[in-house]
């Protein structure tokens, strides 16, 4: 139902930053709750971090706390991932989620629209 695209993934230093967008089509971000998750070769696709409707209420995964930051622009149907500190085992294809919601809350167990995904690399 919502169209997502995923934006500003690339090389980057250990120790340095990124800032991912996802804007949506089709839909407005309205009444959705969206997130980030990321998947590395090999592995499972994992949460990272998740954001309200307001962008009042987040959580994040412990490997990302204090370094990465959620936060949403409802009039721009853009939600953003800024990444500090990274590390490479932050490397990742990183994905952004949405997930109609009726309640101003963080989802976390089940996304039914995703993003194509945009590669993060963090070089030693």
């Amino acid at each position: 139902q919502v169209h997502l695209v995923e934006s500003g993934g690339g090389l980057v230093q250990a120790g340095g930053s990124l800032r991912l967008s996802c804007t949506a089509s089709g839909r407005t971000f309205s009444n959705y709750a969206l997130g980030w998750f990321r998947q590395a070769p090999g592995k499972e696709r994992e949460f990272v971090t998740g954001i309200s409707w307001s962008g009042g209420n987040t959580y994040y995964a412990d490997s990302v706390k204090g370094r990465f930051t959620i936060s949403r622009d409802n009039a721009k149907n853009t939600m953003y991932l800024q990444m500090n500190s990274l590390k490479p085992e932050d490397t990742a294809v990183y994905y952004c989620a949405a997930e109609y919601s009726w309640s101003d809350t963080i989802v976390i167990g089940h996304y039914d629209d995703w993003g194509q995904g945009t590669q993060v690399t963090v070089s030693s």
